[in-house]
């Protein structure tokens, strides 16, 4: 009996919460680039045993960067210059509407997630030879690093392989 395949959303929450994921994802967006959506779709694919190839990724990137750099950014711009002003903030009012602000760039990674699942279902469609899970999650760092990882990013990307390779 063949078991039903994950959602991207469903296992992107998953391995996201699983213990240290969370932190390591923030390090390689904040001192490497990552976007975490695509992170987290390149670890999907290879839970599947999809390898991407630089070409596939690349494309896939170029169909969300718009949306990533118009949409997302902003909102998580937004959402973290209220932790500390402009004046009123930080307040409890501020707060509130930090938090909804919070909810929506949520949505908006949850809506590049669905963009990201529709062009994997034909990589998935598609299949490829079994792939090792961290092969994906080095080409994402190199593709938005532009360089090698270094010590800070290889321990980050260290500890998703590791929770991946725990599904």
């Amino acid at each position: 009996m063949a078991t039903e395949r994950q959602g991207l959303w469903d296992f992107a929450l998953r391995l996201y919460g699983a213990p240290g994921v969370g932190e390591a994802c923030l390090v390689l967006q904040d001192e490497s680039g990552v976007d975490v959506p695509v992170l987290l779709f390149a670890a999907w694919l290879s839970k599947y045993s999809v390898a991407l190839t630089e070409a596939e990724l690349v494309r896939i990137d170029q169909i969300v960067a718009d949306w990533r750099n118009e949409v997302v950014k902003p909102l998580r711009a937004v959402r973290r210059r209220l932790k500390s002003g402009p004046y009123p903030a930080p307040a409890e009012a501020t707060e509130t509407l930090r938090n909804g602000v919070k909810s929506v760039e949520l949505s908006s990674e949850k809506i590049e997630l669905a963009v990201l699942q529709a062009e994997g279902e034909a990589l998935l469609a598609a299949g490829t030879s079994p792939v090792y899970g961290a092969d994906n999650l080095e080409l994402v760092l190199r593709h938005f690093r532009r360089a090698d990882p270094d010590a800070t990013a290889a321990e980050a990307l260290a500890t998703v392989g590791k929770a991946l390779a725990a599904l």
